[in-house]
């Protein structure tokens, strides 16, 4: 039951976060900075307790409300590199590095988890 909710969960936030960034040129969009500052706290806090699942699910909530946050894109990708989802870890990244190219702390995460997941992948091309 309770594995079920969280499928659920994650099923909901993967459908919603496209229909959310998703807006008509002629619609104001409304990001939620202090909410997704809010969800990244609590993924902060629960990701050093080493709770990453939890943590994922509230970066995920944190780039739903507002996607223009590069930080919260970053820390997914953390978060996801962390559960073994490398794939997604680095579309997490390269969206965090599209918004704030120029911030160092986002270019380094990036940088080296491209180095570490490019050599796992090459020694099992061997």
């Amino acid at each position: 039951m309770r594995k079920r909710f969280w499928l659920a969960l994650a099923l909901a936030v993967s459908v919603a976060i496209p229909a959310f960034a998703q807006a008509q040129p002629d619609q104001k969009v409304r990001y939620d900075r202090d909410e997704a500052k809010a969800q990244v706290d609590f993924g902060i806090a629960v990701a050093q307790r080493g709770l990453w699942k939890e943590a994922v699910l509230r970066f995920e909530k944190a780039v739903k409300a507002d996607p223009t946050y590069g930080a919260a894109w970053n820390d997914l990708g953390v978060g996801l590199e962390q559960l073994g989802r490398f794939d997604e870890a680095r579309e997490a990244y390269e969206k965090a590095n599209t918004l704030e190219p120029d911030n160092k702390f986002i270019i380094t995460n990036y940088d080296l988890f491209r180095e570490i997941y490019d050599r796992q992948n090459r020694r099992r091309g061997r």
